[in-house]
């Protein structure tokens, strides 16, 4: 299988792609109501994502049941955290070492994590993460 170029998302649109990677293929109507309530965006707001989406090949149109498309992701939430972590540690030249260093200081990475990532060969990304 060719690689992809990798697809740079917004906030907004890894909201749309986390519930659509929840709970499949899915019309927009169901990703909306999937969305926080207190935040939740009107049905043509997340009408228009799905279109900007689909443009950037991060989604596709599978089938249509009445008025409604339905709509399944094509990027893997692997791939596309992958490419928020890329494009972070550019910030610090491409080196992880202040974050981690930061991460360990804060106390929100054990050395305990860092052994189990080391052991396991991952960053603890389950199966259906990957």
């Amino acid at each position: 299988m060719a690689k992809r170029t990798q697809i740079q998302l917004t906030r907004f649109e890894l909201e749309i792609m986390e519930v659509l990677w929840r709970i499949g293929e899915s019309s927009v109507r169901e990703v909306q109501e999937g969305l926080q309530e207190r935040r939740r965006p009107a049905y043509t707001t997340v009408q228009t994502i799905f279109g900007r989406l689909e443009e950037k090949k991060a989604v596709r149109r599978t089938r249509k049941i009445g008025n409604a498309f339905l709509y399944e992701p094509l990027i893997t939430r692997t791939s596309a955290y992958r490419r928020l972590v890329e494009d972070f540690l550019a910030f610090f030249g491409g080196s992880a070492r202040p974050l981690v260093a930061h991460l360990l200081e804060s106390g929100k990475l054990t050395l305990e994590d860092l052994k189990t990532i080391e052991d396991n060969g991952t960053a603890g990304a389950s199966e259906d993460e990957k």
